[in-house]
C-alpha cells in the first residue's frame, strides 16, 4: 500500500508541474494559427518539400544516367 501511495504522490507531483517548467511559457503563449498563416506556412513547407525532392531526383539523374556515359566516354 506504501508503494501505490508513493506512486500516486509522484503522479499528481508531475502533473501539478506541468505547464510550470522551461516549456510552460512557451505553451501559455502558443495560439492556434489564423487561416491567412496556416495557408502561408503550408505554401512555405511545401515549397521546401518540393525544392528538397526536385535536388534530390537531380542527384539521382546525375548518378544513374550523367556519371555512366562519362565513364563509358573514358572506357571505364
Amino acid at each position: 500500500m506504501k508503494r501505490v501511495w508513493s506512486l500516486q504522490q509522484r503522479i499528481e507531483v508531475r502533473e501539478q508541474r506541468i505547464g510550470k517548467g522551461k516549456y510552460g511559457r512557451v505553451l501559455k503563449m502558443a495560439r492556434k494559427p489564423t487561416n491567412d498563416e496556416f495557408e502561408k506556412t503550408s505554401k512555405i513547407t511545401g515549397l521546401g518539400i518540393l525544392l528538397i525532392g526536385g535536388l534530390g531526383f537531380i542527384i539521382f539523374i546525375i548518378r544513374d544516367v550523367v556519371v555512366p556515359l562519362i565513364m563509358k566516354a573514358f572506357g571505364h
